[in-house]
């Protein structure tokens, strides 16, 4: 069978016991010390300065970004209103631009009017005119046919 009292907590009777505080206490919080010094300075330090720095850089590309990103906004703005404006202008232009051709439209329309109707009066004129002279003409030559008929229906 297995022997029990061994596993089981005896008292100690000895110095020291369980807890034994001689000089191996102090020299293992001054080796934890002493590492803990040498691997801030070996490793921790220059992490730290990398990390820093990493932190610096990303800060200065930030502002950066952030300056360049407002520049790019107050730009788009002065653009956006250059835009409005110039749509106004050209509209504006537009709108004189129809006026004066409209204008122009109505005074070229005017004239070639006139223009017409003074030659429709000048053909009217020269027709009534025609008719005048072929009529006067029929008038003499009326009478003379009207006595040829008479004397060819005498005979």
């Amino acid at each position: 069978m297995v022997n029990f009292s061994t596993f089981t907590l005896s008292e100690v009777s000895g110095p020291g016991g369980l807890f034994d505080f001689d000089a191996t206490l102090p020299l293992v919080a001054i080796q934890f010390l002493l590492l803990m010094v040498i691997l801030n300075i070996v490793l921790y330090s220059p992490l730290l300065g990398i990390i820093f720095e990493r932190e610096e850089f990303i800060l200065t590309n930030l502002a950066t970004a952030s300056y360049t990103l407002a520049q790019a906004n107050k730009l788009t703005a002065q653009n956006e209103q250059d835009l409005a404006r110039v749509q106004k202008q050209g509209q504006l232009e537009n709108t004189n631009s129809e006026k004066f051709y409209k204008e122009i439209f109505e005074i070229e329309l005017n004239i070639s009017q006139k223009y017409i109707d003074n030659l429709l009066d000048t053909s009217t004129q020269d027709l009534l005119d025609k008719k005048n002279v072929v009529f006067n003409n029929l008038e003499t030559i009326v009478p003379s046919l009207c006595n040829e008929i008479e004397t060819i229906l005498s005979i």
